[in-house]
């Protein structure tokens, strides 16, 4: 899985896996969705999806790992569809995880991971991304949240 953020490049790249086998890489460029999208399709993976607390801590620890300066946002698989509306009481408000090499990722999400940094806009008729924003270092807690 591969996450790619919209910085200046690091001196390095970053990759680490679960001991099940799943693996994330920071790749810095400044692109959209779609071409962070494709560039990670180009790797063989696809944008990253956060499924529980232990990958969300394994996410910020590679993006430390590649020390990018604060404020800083990366694309994840995070995205709402033209039909999908906001859903204010819902952790990803109404967002979902893109599916991974044809997958589909889960789509339970724990309280933990409803962290927004800016809630977005409310719509039901526009596709919407939205990115792992870093405020601050990563290994500090309350530096993080997502944002469209």
């Amino acid at each position: 899985v591969c996450v790619l953020g919209r910085t200046p490049p690091p001196p390095r790249a970053a990759v680490r896996c679960q001991p099940a086998g799943t693996c994330f890489s920071a790749h810095v460029a400044n692109v959209s969705y779609a071409e962070a999208r494709s560039a990670c399709s180009q790797r063989g993976g696809g944008l990253a999806w956060v499924s529980g607390e232990p990958e969300l801590r394994l996410l910020l620890g590679l993006l430390a790992e590649v020390a990018v300066p604060a404020p800083a946002l990366f694309w994840v698989g995070l995205k709402r569809n033209a039909s999908a509306c906001t859903h204010e009481e819902q952790p990803l408000r109404g967002f979902s995880w893109e599916g991974v090499g044809g997958g589909t990722a889960p789509q339970e999400v724990p309280a933990v991971l409803g962290r927004w940094v800016q809630e977005p806009r409310r719509s039901c008729l526009t596709a919407r991304c939205a990115g792992l924003h870093l405020a601050a270092d990563p290994r500090d807690d309350p530096s993080w949240g997502w944002k469209e």
